[in-house]
């Protein structure tokens, strides 16, 4: 009921800002994810160990605050739309060019252009949604723009399970560039932000950070736990379930589907009532409702325990990572809100960018204990991620002029 008054009085300009923007998040994480379903296979072909190619991981996710803040930029002093169009353009070239990499050197060099790439996505496809929809319908729709995160890993997980047996690992990155088609769409029906001002852009970054340093600096923190909360909970779980459960990769699709479902599921609903109930109030909740979870989750010892931790585990994680959507918009300066929410997120993701490598080193260390590595992060995050919003403030439905 509520999704459906927030609708009302929407214009088709709004509907296809909203499509653009959760269908460009969505993609980006497809080709993000494609890769922690083929770690050991990309490993075994190179000759190497899986954790020397999850350094791609750590790659990709530590260039992302540099694309964050180019794109960002680019799109404080050119406009949203324009920029949204070059950098889908941009990772949808680069997810291909993963599928024919000859070296594990060059597949790490690839992998680390693809985070810049994807780095610049979310701040300005936030940023324009944001400013483009009602205040009362931001809630919901942060909810839906951050459901795009784990849509994506759930149509990796799809196409992991349906084709890889016949595709390989290759195919599956060439299948990665399917997004460049959404650059048509955006040019022909999404409009440029009703927010958007050249003249303010141009106030130089070091200002904007001089006079908002502490928000920034909170929300880097924020980010931080944030980031290690989703990637603690995502990365290595195929390869934990590969590993030290034996599952083969159908079963490990069909479970990486059941709980991106939960995800999907769950930032829908924490997003929706955090318009009602305060972003840091709903925050909070769904951290802390991850903390029972988390035995479940890790512990189980059927596929059918661990479908149903797993299910949960995603629908707390990104229940909580719906309200960030427009949770950083609102607490940031408004002549730098396509740079500003995107590099904070960003700059959490490059001091969380450690994780993959971090959870399989713990893991190898613990005779292949996966489930250790994946607890021991999760409950962390969920504590400092409940901490922190409690003593951050609350800027729900400001206004953007």
């Amino acid at each position: 009921m509520a999704l459906l008054n927030a609708l009302k009085g929407w214009t088709p300009a709004q509907k296809s800002v909203v499509t653009a923007s959760f269908l460009g998040w969505a993609l980006d994480a497809f080709d993000f994810f494609l890769l922690v379903f083929v770690l050991k296979d990309v490993a075994s072909e190179f000759g190497v160990e899986k954790k020397q190619v999850a350094v791609a991981i750590t790659l990709t996710l530590a260039c992302r605050p540099l694309g964050a803040f180019i794109f960002g930029r680019l799109a404080d002093r050119f406009g949203r739309r324009p920029v949204l169009m070059l950098d889908v353009g941009l990772y949808s070239l680069l997810g291909l060019a993963t599928a024919f990499a000859p070296s594990l050197t060059v597949f790490l060099v690839i992998r680390a252009l693809f985070g810049i790439a994807m780095g610049g996505e979310w701040g300005i496809g936030a940023s324009l949604t944001m400013e483009s929809v009602k205040p009362e319908a931001r809630g919901i729709v942060s909810g839906l723009l951050q459901s795009g995160y784990p849509t994506g890993y759930l149509l990796a997980s799809v196409v992991y399970a349906a084709l890889y047996n016949t595709i390989g690992w290759r195919g599956m990155f060439m299948v990665g560039a399917l997004p460049a088609l959404l650059v048509l769409y955006i040019r022909r029906n999404v409009p440029e932000s009703p927010a958007w001002n050249a003249e303010r852009a141009r106030t130089g970054i070091v200002t904007v950070l001089r006079k908002h340093w502490r928000v920034a600096v909170y929300g880097i923190l924020l980010m931080t736990a944030f980031n290690f909360f989703s990637h603690g909970t995502q990365d290595i779980y195929p390869t934990f379930l590969q590993v030290q459960h034996g599952f083969n990769a159908h079963e490990t699709g069909i479970i990486a589907i059941i709980y991106n479902c939960g995800a999907i599921l769950g930032g829908w609903i924490f997003g929706t009532w955090s318009q009602a109930s305060g972003r840091r109030r709903t925050i909070m909740i769904a951290a802390a409702l991850s903390l029972p979870v988390a035995y479940l989750w890790a512990y189980s010892t059927t596929m059918t325990g661990l479908a149903v931790g797993a299910f949960l585990m995603q629908v707390c994680v990104q229940g909580a990572w719906g309200v960030i959507p427009a949770h950083l918009n609102e607490i940031s300066p408004p002549d730098a809100r396509a740079t500003f929410p995107g590099t904070i997120y960003q700059l959490g993701n490059l001091i969380a960018s450690s994780n993959a490598v971090l959870q399989t080193t713990i893991a190898e260390n613990h005779g292949e204990n996966y489930a250790f590595a994946l607890a021991s992060v999760a409950v962390a995050a969920a504590v400092a991620i409940a901490t922190l919003a409690a003593i951050g403030r609350e800027a729900r439905d400001v206004k953007f002029s």
